[in-house]
């Protein structure tokens, strides 16, 4: 039904004076606690003119917001999107002094650094104000984002046709044909299909009551229109390989999230823009195309574009300058609106705070694993939960609203708080919880859509939960390769048993004593600098960069003689990979296990036997990648838990091969064809390209029975 005009702007009107009238008290407060804020002259003003001087004031430093902040967020469009957020503060208190110059009346004044403070008070009362009149009124959030949604496609709409208009809700070219129905890919990125599985449960209560799932939006869905299956990542289950081979076809020669290359001496990084550029140019090569959303597509909040026009907050891009970089517009764009900047910047610094609060608590309850969760992390924290996930949600509506043929977007709020707070923690279950509310409003949208829309889940990896190699052995992975090739390793290191023993083991290979090489020993020793060891969650990489290509078994063995055996004996370490001159890729594991992928000699006491099914097939398929390390290490798994031990800092890891890492999902719409046949199993990312674009070929073809529900005021933008 219609809401009449009169009364949506009676009640805009009603905000705009209640979130006037406690600014204006906000800033009375403020100068009667503040030593350096005052709304009167030195002799003194009555209390009438100090109200009127703090309402002036506040209606000004309201206006200038709405009026200019649009034009600073455009002015700082190359600046990068943290670094705004950390200037917004900034740049209220510049508005807070112009604001008080030029209020018609009164005598306030600031000093500098009590306006950011005094500009920061305002703008979260202003916004907690603002948010509690609308408390679940996804609906004024929502008309905001159409009104930017319909300005965007009659923009757009009149670049492509030399502005005579768009299509409306019929087929390009054939007004009397509806619109297929467009398909929306959310990517919950980190979330296992375990965890969704059980976060979709009624969860037990006090008196034998029960409580609702986690996520009960999701929860209904699964139980009536969607269903879902489980697939399984490659050896690397990680955002960059499991995105990659999603959106472009190919993962080919991705050995981890983080990789040297010898011909280059670099470390390629998947969420280095750089590096994700060169990854998604040799994806395209391989595939043979652009990406999955070639036809009308947006990307929003992914490390690859797979080929879509529209972007937003896309690293892959990230680097490009000026207008070249449209996936940093997307971003300027949602910040325009001084509604969503106030809306975000109040959840940021609430989130802050409860990060804070809740690492408190951590160790207050004596939690393990535990890692350290300060410096800048809850700043991004914040910017993942907060920040990312309003740009990508705003983006997603909007693409909804324009009637974009396929969106494919990332929310990696779950993934980061994982990593610091554990797979199951209280602190992911907010999480869980506040994605679900995202993934409601997004379906609502739906309804006031110009077409219908198929709405799709997937995650690319879930997450192994456990204590971190080095918490757990007292040494990292490069202290233990060091000790393993008799080279000099930290104090620390030498105390812990798995160091010491490392350490003589190498001296006796090479017949050294404990004391310091002469440099002849270093010569004779072979290649002179270091190996290059990197952490990619509980998957290690050894690379020798004296080596030319890839070092063989042979080769090692022969310049560190003790270096295999000590990595394969550690209790902290499942099995390794290396290449054989002789017999090909090999696996080695405890006790002299050893496994030749290529003959199958071994094979019944494989290291790799306690990983799971696949296992042996995604070892093999990473062992023939030009990139593969020298020696690649997988961590050891509990196989009663599922614990791993990362190499980085992370209780919460993916990476390697163990536990719920490498099981992620696919919650689909019951219309679409099966991913698999019924008893078969989806397995690798590669294989999900192939599901997801069958499934944009099966909505190009449909013809939908009736019209898609349309709201008229918001397809007509009318929407105040």
């Amino acid at each position: 039904m219609q809401v009449p005009r009169w009364r949506t702007v009676g009640i805009a009107l009603f905000r705009v004076l209640v979130v006037w009238a406690v600014s204006t008290v906000t800033m009375v407060v403020l100068a009667a606690v503040l030593p350096d804020f005052r709304l009167q002259s030195a002799d003194g003003d009555s209390a009438t003119r100090i109200a009127i001087t703090a309402a002036a004031g506040a209606g000004a430093f309201g206006l200038l917001s709405a009026l200019v902040w649009p034009l600073l967020v455009r002015a700082l469009l190359l600046v990068p999107a943290f670094v705004l957020g950390l200037l917004v503060f900034f740049l209220n208190a510049s508005l807070l002094l112009v604001a008080l110059d030029l209020a018609p009346v009164g005598n306030g004044s600031v000093g500098p650094e009590t306006a950011v403070v005094v500009a920061a008070v305002m703008s979260a009362a202003s916004s907690a104000t603002s948010t509690a009149l609308t408390v679940h009124d996804d609906g004024a959030y929502r008309r905001r984002l159409a009104r930017l949604a319909d300005r965007r496609r009659r923009r757009q709409d009149s670049q492509d046709s030399g502005g005579s208009g768009g299509s409306g809700d019929t087929a390009a070219g054939d007004p009397a044909r509806p619109m297929p129905p467009g398909t929306v890919f959310l990517q919950l990125d980190g979330v296992g299909h375990d965890v969704l599985r059980d976060a979709l449960r009624e969860r037990p209560g006090t008196a034998g009551r029960t409580r609702p799932p986690l996520m009960e939006h999701v929860a209904r869905w699964a139980a009536t229109t969607h269903r879902l299956t489980p697939w399984r990542t490659d050896w690397s289950s990680q955002t960059g390989a499991s995105q990659l081979g999603i959106l472009h076809g190919s993962n080919e020669d991705v050995p981890a999230f983080r990789w040297y290359e010898k011909e280059s001496g670099e470390v390629m990084i998947s969420n280095r823009p750089s590096s994700a550029a060169e990854l998604q140019r040799r994806a395209a090569a391989r595939s043979g195309h652009a990406g999955l959303l070639t036809d009308d597509g947006a990307s929003r909040g992914n490390l690859f574009t797979g080929g879509a026009d529209q972007l937003a907050l896309v690293l892959s891009i990230a680097a490009r300058r000026g207008r070249e970089n449209r996936s940093r517009s997307g971003y300027f764009a949602y910040f325009c609106d001084p509604a969503n900047a106030a809306r975000t910047a109040a959840s940021f610094i609430a989130e802050l705070f409860r990060e804070i609060g809740q690492s408190l608590a951590a160790k207050a309850r004596r939690e393990r694993p535990r890692v350290g969760r300060g410096g800048l992390y809850p700043f991004i924290r914040a910017f993942a939960t907060v920040v990312e996930r309003d740009v990508v949600v705003a983006a997603v509506i909007g693409d909804i609203l324009s009637g974009r043929t396929a969106v494919y977007a990332d929310l990696v709020a779950y993934d980061e708080v994982a990593h610091h707070s554990g797979p199951r923690s209280r602190d992911t279950h907010q999480v869980l919880r506040r994605l679900d509310r995202s993934l409601a409003l997004i379906a609502k949208v739906i309804d006031h859509a110009p077409r219908d829309y198929r709405l799709v889940l997937l995650s690319d990896h879930g997450q192994s939960p456990g204590a971190t190699f080095a918490a757990r052995y007292g040494l990292t992975l490069q202290d233990l390769v060091r000790a393993g090739c008799g080279l000099p390793v930290p104090r620390r290191a030498q105390r812990t048993r798995s160091g010491a023993e490392a350490r003589v083991a190498a001296r006796a290979a090479l017949r050294r004593p404990e004391a310091a090489e002469t440099p002849e020993e270093e010569t004779r020793r072979g290649p002179s600098r270091d190996p290059v060891v990197l952490g990619s969650g509980n998957l290690g990489l050894v690379s020798f960069p004296d080596f030319p290509g890839r070092a063989s078994r042979e080769d090692i063995e022969r310049h560190h003689p003790a270096l295999l055996r000590t990595l394969a004996e550690h209790p902290g370490i499942g099995f390794l990979l290396v290449r054989s001159a002789e017999h090909g890729p090999v696996v080695l594991g405890r006790d002299g296990a050893e496994h030749r992928l290529d003959s199958g000699e071994g094979a019944e006491h494989s290291p790799l036997n306690a990983f799971g099914p696949g296992a042996v097939e995604a070892v093999r398929r990473t062992a023939g990648f030009p990139h593969a390390a020298d020696i690649m290490v997988n961590s050891a798994c509990d196989p009663a838990t599922g614990a791993v031990h990362a190499f980085e800092e992370q209780i919460g890891s993916h990476g390697g091969l163990g536990g719920e890492q490498g099981h992620p999902f696919l919650l689909w719409p019951r219309e679409l064809t099966p991913p698999v046949a019924d008893g078969a199993e989806l397995v690798g990312a590669e294989r999900v390209h192939e599901v997801l674009r069958r499934w944009l070929d099966e909505a190009a073809a449909a013809r939908p029975a009736t019209d898609p529900p349309l709201d008229e005021e918001l397809a007509a933008g009318r929407v105040p």
